[in-house]
Formats: C-alpha cells, sequence, structure tokens
C-alpha cells in the first residue's frame, strides 16, 4: 500500500517540482564510464569507489514525487540500475544474481524481493520499483531496455547515468543497441522467423499484449529493409532466443 501510494504521488504531486532541484546523476554516469565496458560491470570498482556509496545516498535523499515526469522516470531507472550493483556487491555474488539466496541449489527468497533500496519514505525492493512505480506508472516499453538485472542476457548496461533532459534519446538508443545484439535478437526473412529475447515475451504485454505489438516495437529501431518490413506485418514465427543470467562482469 505504501508502494501505491508513492506511486500515485509521483503522478499528482508536481506542482512544486521548479521549486526542487532535479538529483545530480554526474556522480554516477562518472562511475559508468569508468567501470562499465560493452556493457559489462566491474562491480570489484564499484565496490571500493566511495562515490557509489556518496551517490547511493544522494538517491536517497531525493523526492522523485517533486520532479517532473522525465526527471522522475529518469531518477527510478537510475535506481534500479544502482541498487542492483550494490545488490551483487552487498552479497559478494560473483557468477549469477540468481544464486543470491540460495542455498544447496534451492531459491529461499528471490534476489529482486530483497528489501534494500533506500529511497526517501521507504525501503523497497528492486520488485516494487520495476512493477509497483515504473512499468504501471510511465507505462512506457523502452524502460525494458534500460533496466538491467546484472545478467549478462539482459541488455547492455549503458554507460552514462540517465538524465531528463536526454531520456528519449537515451531510450532509443538503448533499444536499437539492444535490437542491435543479434545472439539476442535477429530476423531470419526467409523462414519469416524472428528471434527474440525473451524479454519481449515475459513483458508482452507492455509491447501492446501481442507479437504484433513486438513487432511495431522493432520496426521502430532496426534498420529499413526487409527485416523491418516483416516485423512490422505483424506475420512472423517467434522464437525465444536462450536468455545468458551469468554475471554481466568484465
Amino acid at each position: 500500500m505504501k508502494v501505491l501510494l508513492l506511486s500515485l504521488l509521483m503522478l499528482t504531486t508536481t506542482a512544486s517540482a521548479q521549486d526542487t532541484p532535479a538529483p545530480d546523476h554526474r556522480p554516477f554516469t562518472a562511475l559508468l564510464a569508468r567501470y562499465v565496458t560493452d556493457g559489462r560491470v566491474d562491480y570489484n570498482a564499484f565496490a571500493g569507489d566511495p562515490s557509489f556509496a556518496r551517490y547511493l545516498v544522494h538517491l536517497e535523499g531525493i523526492d522523485p514525487a517533486r520532479l517532473g515526469r522525465n526527471e522522475q522516470l529518469a531518477y527510478w531507472i537510475n535506481v534500479y540500475n544502482a541498487w542492483t550493483i550494490q545488490l551483487i556487491n552487498l552479497r559478494k555474488e560473483r557468477k549469477s544474481i540468481r544464486n543470491i539466496n540460495k542455498i544447496l541449489g534451492f531459491s529461499r527468497k528471490s534476489p529482486w524481493a530483497e528489501r534494500i533500496v533506500r529511497t526517501r519514505d521507504s525501503v523497497l525492493t528492486l520488485d516494487d520499483v520495476e512493477h509497483r512505480i515504473i512499468r504501471p506508472v510511465f507505462g512506457d516499453p523502452r524502460i525494458h531496455v534500460a533496466l538491467v538485472c546484472a545478467a549478462k542476457g539482459c541488455p547492455p548496461l549503458r554507460p552514462e547515468a540517465y538524465e531528463a533532459a536526454t531520456l528519449d534519446a537515451q531510450l532509443d538508443a538503448q533499444a536499437a543497441a539492444f535490437l542491435g545484439q543479434t545472439t539476442k535478437n535477429r530476423v531470419d526473412v526467409a523462414t519469416r522467423t524472428v528471434y527474440g529475447s525473451p524479454i519481449f515475451t515475459w513483458y508482452r504485454g507492455d509491447f501492446g499484449g501481442s507479437l504484433a505489438g513486438v513487432g511495431a516495437f522493432w520496426a521502430r529501431y532496426i534498420p529499413a529493409g526487409d527485416a523491418r518490413d516483416l516485423v512490422r506485418s505483424g506475420t512472423f514465427t517467434w522464437v525465444d532466443t536462450p536468455y545468458d543470467w551469468s554475471l554481466n562482469s568484465r
């Protein structure tokens, strides 16, 4: 209920946004530029850099309800990505996020259900941030190319923080980058088959609720030609590509 109220406040309490300083994501950009290469993360470097701990404290002090809409979305995406890095380091995990809370091959608790995300009003889980705030409040399918769950199967972690002023361009660039990873996403025009990340089927509802909706999304970001025409048509066979849960470390 508290998370739901927070989400509602985010939509309704924006009148004073202009009187509230925007969060400063520049320290996170500096960290990402230094410690992320081709989407791969140097987790040990993040763990050892005090500026990362300071950035998390800074995020905790922000009141997202007093920000404009793009500032809110950029804030929550950065919160998710930064706290995912922190979770990996807090649990000293270096093989797969899914190993967290696992004993003798059995998971006691989902890593995404850990209450670790410290915000101004609550201590949230990563699931709270993604599924109770970002997805229902903002309704933008591009968030699925921006949120990075520390797995190689995820979209690549962008080597800069998300910012309100450039958010649309960043999200569009991320979509194009992810769809350009041909081990995860590709189109076989000859067989009218689309091989895509299971992210698109897991969250099909966010892409219009159908594979045709997924195809329409793809058509916005892949180069003009037969492949784009095929996905835009909505008449293709879909095959999930394997999802690699190993840690996206460098």
